[in-house]
């Protein structure tokens, strides 16, 4: 199975933004959408954003305004603009396929991790 590959993660200060990258081979062709999710240390993992094949975004209401998720069909690539951050967004963020069968028996990405520091 493909493995979803996450990248951009980083320290930061508080206010500072970040772009976080989801790459996943079969994702355009196979009409997936995308789940971002975050886990800090010691706490549930919990849904952060998705998008779906027809570009219709959700967001977590602690992230609406800051967070802007998109994605390029052509790279297989999901996006999340991080904006205005905050010590509470610190955590390892994942992405996670869902939709149609395949897409829903794709495995999670192994993560990348955000520090935001005051």
């Amino acid at each position: 199975q493909v493995q979803p590959v996450e990248s951009g993660g980083g320290s930061v200060q508080t206010g500072g933004s970040l772009r976080l990258s989801c790459t996943a081979p079969g994702f355009t062709s196979n009409n997936c959408g995308m789940h971002w999710y975050r886990q800090a240390a010691g706490k549930q993992r919990e849904w952060v954003s998705s998008i779906d094949t027809v570009d219709t975004k959700n967001y977590e209401d602690a992230v609406k305004g800051r967070f802007t998720i998109s994605q390029d069909k052509a790279k297989d690539t999901v996006y999340l603009q991080m904006n205005s951050l905050k010590p509470e967004d610190t955590a390892m963020y994942s992405c996670k396929m869902f939709g149609v069968d395949w897409c829903s028996h794709t495995p999670w990405g192994q993560g990348t991790q955000v520090t935001v520091s005051t």
